[in-house]
């Protein structure tokens, strides 16, 4: 079948959106018809470098939308079923998946290659076959994906909303939640208040948090950010300082959740210096696959029993917490609609991404 799609060609280029073959669903992949997906940083990353991926290759990781078709042996889902995508696939079987540890899944390593699982490709155009963002592709009308990813949701929420679920709202409320494990009273820092910085803001609140700095040179999201549950704000790392030391009478911050647009080495040590004794920082933003340098004083981290922790998809498990966070959200706890800055149309993607740098969207949403 043919679909319309957005397709990155190269490295620093725009994305181009033109009509694309799809192929049908192989042995245990569906058809997706999508209905909204997030603009997530991470897909700017493909455009950056941040994230190496082989060229051409299908957008997006964060979306939902309704099964459209089954390939052979999937029993799990039918037609008409609303799901969620998983930008981690799950197998369920490999010794990670075994120990509750699925967002480590061995399927995993999947997810920057370009192909299938099966290492064939579903997309084509111009000749080439088309590889997929984390085996997703939702920067398309229609995609065809493994099971694996698939997360299937009462058919009462709105799969608009439901799509942030996909990535950005897991990933940051479990790097606060999770690999934050943030207690009832604790102090926490958010360094970076975009799309995944707001919701380990939200994740820090609804674990009881007595105090949450979100910390963002751009005064839109640190305005933002108290929509959702921060109680002070801070232009830069040192402000926040200042303000944590006051606030803990100097005992500094519990936990500190690093959620920039790009994790540098110097960002690492500014969370060090905001957490105290037995404080942890949880690493989520992406850093460049070349940085191996990280300014931080061992000294403390030794002395004070400081931890850095890194965070993949806040070390969430897509099939209990995707589902477990959009029951948050029906009975009001976690804010989804109020996380849609703007919508787009496909077509507007390069605007959207746009809007993203200039730090005018907390999340911009494509809607099909």
């Amino acid at each position: 079948m043919k679909t319309k799609a957005a397709v990155l060609w190269g490295l620093n280029e725009k994305w181009e959106i033109e009509e694309v073959e799809l192929d049908s669903p192989k042995e245990g992949e569906v058809l997706v018809k999508m209905v909204a997906s997030g603009l997530c940083h991470s897909d700017e990353h493909l455009v950056t470098g941040d994230i190496p991926i082989p060229f051409p290759v299908v957008g997006g990781h964060e979306g939902a939308g309704i099964i459209a078709g089954v390939g052979p042996g999937v029993t799990e889902v039918q037609e008409g079923d609303p799901v969620v995508l998983s930008f981690l696939p799950a197998c369920g079987r490999c010794s990670y998946c075994a120990r509750g540890k699925t967002y480590l899944c061995d399927l995993g390593g999947a997810i920057v290659l370009g192909p299938q699982l099966d290492g064939t490709y579903r997309f084509h155009s111009r000749g080439q076959n088309l590889g997929q963002m984390c085996v997703l592709g939702t920067f398309s009308e229609y995609t065809v994906v493994p099971m694996a990813s698939v997360v299937k949701v009462d058919g009462g929420v709105p799969l608009d909303k439901a799509a942030l679920v996909g990535c950005g709202v897991t990933t940051g409320y479990g790097s606060a939640v999770r690999t934050g494990e943030t207690r009832p009273g604790d102090t926490v820092v958010v360094m970076g208040v975009g799309g995944l910085g707001v919701n380990a803001v939200q994740g820090a609140r609804i674990a009881g948090a007595r105090h949450i700095i979100a910390v963002d040179p751009v005064e839109f999201k640190r305005d933002k950010a108290r929509e959702f549950g921060a109680t002070h704000t801070a232009a830069s790392a040192d402000d926040a300082w200042e303000l944590v030391s006051e606030l803990t009478w100097g005992r500094l911050a519990d936990v500190c959740v690093l959620t920039t647009d790009v994790a540098e080495g110097e960002y690492v040590g500014q969370a060090l210096s905001l957490v105290g004794k037995g404080g942890r920082v949880v690493v989520t933003a992406v850093g460049h696959p070349e940085s191996m340098t990280v300014n931080a004083s061992l000294f403390e981290l030794t002395l004070y029993e400081k931890q850095i922790r890194g965070s993949l998809f806040g070390s969430s498990n897509p099939q209990h917490d995707i589902v477990s966070l959009l029951n948050l959200y029906r009975t009001g706890q976690l804010k989804l609609d109020e996380l849609i800055t703007r919508e787009y149309a496909l077509e507007d993607i390069n605007q959207g991404y746009a809007d993203m740098r200039d730090g005018l969207n907390i999340r911009g949403l494509i809607r099909f």
